[in-house]
Order: structure tokens, then sequence, then C-alpha cells
């Protein structure tokens, strides 16, 4: 595809240059600033002065006007012209002579000075003298293979270097100490200074004509084979890809990003950053194709034009109007050595947002995102494309001029559902990436709530996520918005971020109800608990408490058993709470069982309430069942556990409750509460005849009691087994596998005593044993610990023999260590620091902090 990079315009019309004479031809051109100078076929050096206009179209035009002319003297034509500034000189080759003249006057020089014996000339635009009063030229000589390199002042030259080749040069450019030369069969690199050369790539002269050009430091374009423009380095390399043209070309100029080439029948432009062609211009009989400084001429041998190229910018802007995205990114950033920095930054993100928006019309959703990301895209832009999602508060405007042709999402997918679909899930994950980004810094409320109606337009996951973690979502656009497309839960999430719980929990318990229907959570109900049971107004909780407890006591006493201890109680007293519960029974065991069990809370009224209504439903169960036999409930192993584990409730209250209700093992724990220990074994033994539960019994009421009172319990319930009664097999098995279990809690010796002379050792081995283990376990632990005391008791009275060996001075002179007063007796106490103190000092609390607690009386 086609670029318009240049427009061809005549600079120098015939009739301006030759008048009447139809066989005088152009030879040369040279441009320097607005003066152009032409070589003619006659010997003769135009200078003109050039003048650019803009004309209304906006293209520009160009006005030459004749300056002077002058003849050299010469019959034949001028083969090239150069200008050296610097020096306000002219350099003309004719005739294998370059002579010196006046810029202005086009008189040569008063010197005369001259180079002879020139083939071709060229200028070394890096120079390596450092004089700035003076250019540094090369030419091919006459002499075969030679090149000679010439120091041009103002009015003389002067000879620096002649360099011999391996062949003869038909063409040269320098740069530096380095000549690129075009030999007879190959391109070379030549170092002048040190005489190293460097092969590039054969060619062959007899074909091709050569071209060697300088495009920029330490870099040439070559005529290669095949129709190949090369690039080459002094170093030997190519840094760049060669361009394609014609096979005929006769010229090559460099107006950067472009090469431009020029054969018999056309002037091609083609770009070094892809290198594609991108513009063919009709041009026949052209034969000079140059650069000054930017500015490109072409002649034929009758009149002179300028390729005029187009801003960058409109040639950008032209692409992204073709939609070629890619080209218009690859001109743009090639475009950056020549627009200032600043400019450059700001005009770049323009066109990679105006290149993303492209990107975006044609659905390549992942070249759109990077784009929008590098071009720094206000995300506003994009949203703007889809109705109603920018907030109706939302001051934004769009660029101007647009960064693209369409009103809307509408027309970019002129009604195509499924395009739209696209699009939207498209701004869905944009805006979820880049919400939490500089890129939506300052309108973070715009991103955020067209973020929340697309994900509730397309009933998304992501919309709960939204509403749960921090967002700046406009409340008044988004409430509208959610009910309109009936997100009720997500709504009460909104009313909660923005701290209206009253209206959010009403609209939840609204859902529950099934007043408005959203089925988001099957489980709201529960929601509603844990949201009660974790907020901070208690105002809200117990306007709600009833509706949560009449759904459920179980799950609605949660609201209280899960609050956190840290919240100031006086809101969620639990006496204000048990007063709420009383008619809630259910609830009302729960919430006490959390105070007794899980928060350990030390109160009678707590304690016996929750005895009490434990009791209660025991009874309930057992009535209700007919079955005195029942298995134990759940409820009773719970009242069971308390009675044993708690001591604040009111034992004789629930003594009185329990007495005459068939509750043999709850009687027993609660004489064990009053020590009533005997009545208690009997109830298990006799009543309930469970001797494990007997056993049990004696180990909890001596648990943490010394060995007396775990002894007397034991001896008890062996007394208990012993007596005479009904069942006395069955009670003496129990006794002996009690004795043989326990034996370390009975005294054997009063236990002979007890037992019937008729049981054998034999029965009673496994205790008799015990008990001698035992026996013999303490006599000897207690000899150790005697042992142990003598050795301390033997330190102490060696320490205390050395305290009394050693002999103490007393003097006037020697003073209390605390009072610091003289002793006036000889008594006094003596540290075993050596300190001295007297005895009331001593007795006293006033002690030297220095002092060790033991003291020594001496």
């Amino acid at each position: 595809m086609t670029t318009k990079a240049f427009t061809l315009v005549p600079a120098i019309e015939r009739e301006l240059l030759m008048g009447d004479k139809e066989c005088i031809n152009i030879e040369c051109v040279e441009c320097c600033g607005w003066n152009l100078y032409v070589g003619t076929s006659d010997c003769f050096v135009c200078h003109f002065l050039l003048e650019e206009k803009t004309l209304p179209a906006g293209t520009a035009a160009f006005t030459a006007t004749k300056q002077l002319h002058r003849h050299l003297g010469f019959k034949k034509p001028v083969t090239e012209l150069r200008a050296a500034s610097a020096l306000h000189r002219l350099l003309v080759l004719c005739d294998n002579s370059i002579t010196l003249v006046n810029m202005l006057s086009l008189e040569p020089v008063p010197s005369g000075a001259r180079i002879k014996g020139a083939v071709a000339l060229t200028l070394n635009e890096n120079p390596v003298s450092g004089d700035p009063f003076c250019v540094e030229v090369c030419i091919i000589s006459v002499k075969r293979r030679t090149i000679q390199v010439f120091m041009v002042y103002e009015d003389r030259v002067q000879i620096v270097r002649e360099v011999s080749t391996p062949e003869q040069p038909l063409a040269v450019a320098v740069d530096g100490h380095f000549l690129c030369l075009a030999l007879t069969t190959q391109y070379i690199i030549l170092n002048y200074s040190t005489g190293d050369s460097q092969d590039l790539f054969p060619y062959c002269s007899e074909e091709k004509r050569p071209i060697v050009k300088r495009i920029g430091r330490q870099e040439f374009l070559l005529a290669g084979p095949g129709g190949l423009g090369m690039f080459a380095t002094v170093a030997g390399i190519s840094q760049r890809a060669p361009v394609h043209w014609s096979e005929n070309v006769i010229g090559a100029a460099v107006c950067f990003p472009y090469v431009i080439a020029l054969d018999d029948r056309f002037i091609t432009v083609h770009s070094m950053l892809d290198q594609q062609q991108k513009q063919t211009l009709p041009f026949k009989e052209g034969h000079i194709l140059q650069d000054f400084e930017g500015r490109v001429i072409v002649a034929t041998s009758k009149g002179v034009y300028i390729l005029v190229p187009l801003p960058l910018e409109k040639q950008i802007q032209d692409l992204l109007a073709s939609h070629r995205v890619e080209e218009a990114l690859v001109l743009a950033k090639g475009a950056r050595r020549n627009i200032p920095k600043e400019k450059f930054q700001v005009m770049y993100r323009r066109i990679l947002q105006q290149a993303g928006f492209i990107q975006f019309a044609q659905l390549q959703f992942l070249e759109a995102k990077e784009l929008f990301r590098s071009g720094q895209l206000d995300v506003r832009e994009l949203i703007s494309l889809y109705p109603f999602l920018l907030p109706t508060s939302s001051s934004f405007t769009r660029s101007h001029p647009p960064l693209h042709e369409y009103a809307d999402l509408n027309q970019l997918t002129q009604g195509d559902q499924e395009k739209m679909a696209k699009c939207k899930c498209f701004l869905m994950s944009y805006l979820n990436e880049v919400r939490s980004t500089e890129v939506a810094n300052g309108y973070k409320e715009d991103v955020d709530t067209a973020l929340l109606k697309l994900y509730a337009e397309a009933d998304h996951d992501s919309l709960l996520d939204l509403l749960v973690t921090e967002n700046s979502c406009l409340l008044k656009d988004s409430a509208a918005w959610l009910e309109r497309h009936k997100k009720y839960f997500a709504l009460g999430l909104l009313y909660h971020y923005n701290n209206q719980d009253a209206a959010a929990v009403q609209l939840w318990v609204n859902i529950v109800n099934g007043d408005i229907h959203d089925p988001t959570r099957s489980d709201l109900y529960e929601y509603v608990v844990d949201f009660l049971t974790y907020s901070a107004d208690p105002e809200l909780v117990w306007k709600y408490m009833d509706w949560v407890l009449e759904k459920s006591e179980e799950v609605g006493v949660q609201v209280f058993t899960k609050r956190h201890l840290e919240e100031p109680q006086n809101s969620f007293n639990p006496d204000d709470i048990l007063t709420c519960l009383k008619k809630y029974p259910r609830a009302l065991v729960k919430y006490l069982e959390h105070l007794v069990v899980d928060r350990k809370l030390e109160k009678e009224e707590y304690h016996t309430h929750l005895a009490v209504l434990y009791l209660d439903k025991v009874l309930q169960q057992r009535s209700s069942t007919n079955d005195k036999g029942a298995e134990v409930t759940e409820t009773r192993v719970k009242l069971q556990r308390l009675l044993q584990k708690s001591d604040l409730y009111r034992v004789h209250f629930l003594m009185e409750r329990v007495q005459g209700a068939s509750l043999p093992l709850e009687r027993a724990i609660l004489h064990g509460k009053l020590e009533e220990h005997e009545q208690a074994l009997h109830t298990l033994v006799h009543e309930l005849g469970d001797f494990s539960a007997a056993e049990d019994y004696c180990r909890w009421r001596s648990e943490g009691k010394d060995l007396a009172y775990r002894q007397r319990l034991f001896h008890m319930l062996l007394t208990i087994y012993l007596n005479p009664g009904p069942s006395t097999l069955e009670l003496a098995v129990a006794a002996v596998d009690l004795l043989n279990h326990h034996a370390t809690e009975f005294d054997a010796a009063q236990v002979l005593q007890l037992l019937p002379g008729t049981w054998s050792v034999q029965l009673l081995c496994p205790f008799l044993i015990g008990a001698m283990r035992d026996s013999t376990h303490t006599r000897r632990t207690t000899q150790v610990a005697l042992g142990l005391a003598k050795s301390e008791n033997l330190i102490y009275k060696y320490d205390k023999m050395k305290l009394k060996g050693s002999s103490v001075r007393l003097s006037d002179e020697k003073l209390c260590q605390t009072c610091q007063s003289p002793f006036c007796e000889p008594v006094f106490v003596r540290y075993p620091n050596g300190g001295l103190v007297h005895t009331h000092c001593a007795a006293s609390r006033r002690t030297d902090s220095s002092s060790p607690r033991h003291s020594a009386r001496t």
C-alpha cells in the first residue's frame, strides 16, 4: 500500500534557466540554505535564490529568482558543485579542475587557487582536522588508482594525503578517516590514516552505475547487486536491512526515515524503518537526485524540482485513517530523532491511543489493551463509548480532536449483539486491571461505577467481590443501576459500604421474606445473622433480633454467642440478652451454655439457670418417652457434666428438684458437692448398681486433694462393698476389683483388718503386690529425702564454720554500713561481703541494696 510522503514541486522552470537556448543542459546542482546553484553543459554556473510559499490548499510552492550567472572560461560542462559555506566558497569541478569561487559573486578567488587532475570530489562532513577555517575535500585523481585528500582554505589548497587503491575508483564518500569506495568490481571501506581496508561486496561497474553516499555518522548507502540499496558502516557491517529498489537506479538520497531512489522513469520512496516501498512518483529523464540538509532536489537536463516531505504527523494520521496501524507506529517511532522530546512524547502517546481504538474497533482486544496502556489513555475515553456507563455526575469530555470516529458502541458494532458482548467483556477485563493502577488516578469513581454497571448487567460473579473490597462506586448511580437489574443483595452490600447498614439489612430481610426476589445467595438468612453478629450498631441488632430468632432460634442466637468479647458490654449486657431470649427456650439454652462453658462467667444465676433448664428438658424427655430405662440423652450428659464441673450453682435448690425424679447419678453428684460422700456412694452402688461410676466418683471428688482425703473416699467405697446385703457376692467381686485396680489408693494395714478371713492371698495378689511396691517406694524416697537433707545441713554447718573462723577487726573508726555511725559496743551484724552494720540497723528494712538477704551474726 502506498503512502504519500513527498510531493514534487518545480523549483526552476526551463525558461528561467536557459531562455531560448535549447541545447543547454543541467549537469549538476548544489543547494546551501536558500541559495541554489546550477552547473550547465556550456560551462556556466547560475545562482538562484529560492523562496518557499504555502498555498491555500496547504501545499508548498517555490519561486526562484536568478541572482547571477558566470562563465568559467572552459569549453566543457560543469561536472560538480560543492558549497563550503564556512569559507563562503563554491567548489566547481570542470575539465578535471576544481576552482574556488565566491558564493555570491561567483568570481574565482584572487589567488587563483585550484585543484587539478580531479575526476570527482566529495566533502568530508565529519572532518578530522578540527580547523573551522578549512574544509576537507577528497577527490578521485586522474592518476590511476589514486585518491587524494586536500585541505581547502579561503584562498589556498593543500594536499595532505595521497592514497593508492587496489582498483580504479569510480565513486567515493568520506567520513572522518574512512573512505567508502566503489572500485571497478567491488565496494570497500578504506581507512586512509592506517591503510586498513575492508571488502564489502562485489558488483559489476560495466552493468551498473555505482552509488556511494554518506547518510550519517560512519554509515553509507550503496547500490548493491539485485536491485538492493545496501547500508554499511565503517566497520564493514550492516545495521539495517537493505531496501529493494530498481535495477536501473541512477541516484539516491536520504530524507529520514526514507531512502529516495531515481531511475529513468520513476522516483521511488522506501522506508528505512520497515524497508517497504511507500511511494512512487513518475519522473522521466531525471539524472540528478541529491539531498541538501534535509531538502531533496531532483533534476532533469532541463528543470529543477524539489521533493517536499509531508509532515510526519500528517503521514502518520493518513496511515491511521487507512487503518495501517503497524506502519503508523513504525513511522512514529522513527520520527523520534526529528522531533523535540516533549513534543514527541505528547504526539506519540496520542498516536498510540488512536491506534488502540482502531484495533479495538477491529476486535483486536489484546493489541488494543497494550496500545491503551502504552499510550496512557484516559480510560474514560473508552468508557464513554459505552452508553450510560459514565456516572451522570462525571465532568469528562472527549479529547479534541477526537481519537476515533465513533459516537458510541452501537455505531462501532453496527448493532451486532455478539460484537457488543465481546466489547463489554473486554472493558470489564481492562477496567479490572487498571482500577488499582495509576491509570485510574483522579477518576476512580468513574472507573469503579462503570465496572459495577458492567458486572451487574452481565450477572458477573465479580460484582460481589467489587462491593466487598475497597471501591469508589458512586452510590446514586450504582444503586439505581443495581435496582434496575434486580441485584438486591449486591445493592445491600453497596449500602453497607456507604455506611447505610439499616437500609442494607432491611433489603436483605425483604429478600428472605420473599417480598422481593434475588437468588444470589441461598443462605442469605445465615448471612444476615453473621452481619448482625459483627455489626457495631446495637440499635440495628436489637431491631432485627426477634425476626432472626423467629426464623431459627439455634442460628439466630449466634448473633450473641459469636460476638466479639472486646465490644463494650453495656451495649449487649448478658442480663438484657437473657430477658430478650425468654420467649425462645432453645436460644436461651444456647446462650447460657455460651456464658457458662465458653466465656466461663462465674455467676451463680447463670449456672443455676442453665442447670434448671437442662433438668427440665431431661424430665420432659423422660415423661414423653414413658420409659424409665430410656437412654441417657445428650441433654442429660450436659446436665451431669455441668453438675460435676461447676461449683457455682445452688446445690440445695437443685437437690430438691432432683429428689424423686429417678435421677440417681445426678443426685449422687449433688451429694458429692455437699460432701455427703456416703450417701452418694450408696446411691451409686445400691440404687444405680454402677460400680464403675462409684469408682469414677471417688476419683472425681479426690481430684486435687491430698492422699488422706483420697484414701478416705476409697476406704468408704470399700466399706460399702464389704457390708452384708442382698448382693453380697456381686459386691465382693466389686471389692476385689477395686483393691486390685487401685492398690495405691488404700492404706494396706487398714484394708487387711477389714477383709474377711476367708479371702485367699491369691485372690488379692495384685493388691498385695501393689501395696508392697508402694510401701517400698515410699520408704526409699523417704530415705533419699533424708540423705539430701543431711547433706544440705552439712553444707550449712561448713559455711557457718568458715564464717566463725575468720576474725573481724572493730575500732572506733569503723562505721556502720547502713547509718554511717560508729559502733558503741562490740555487737554487730556482719554480711558475707564483709560489711558491718548495727544490730538494730540490720533488723530494720533500710538495708543497703548490695547486701544479700541472709546475714551471719558474729
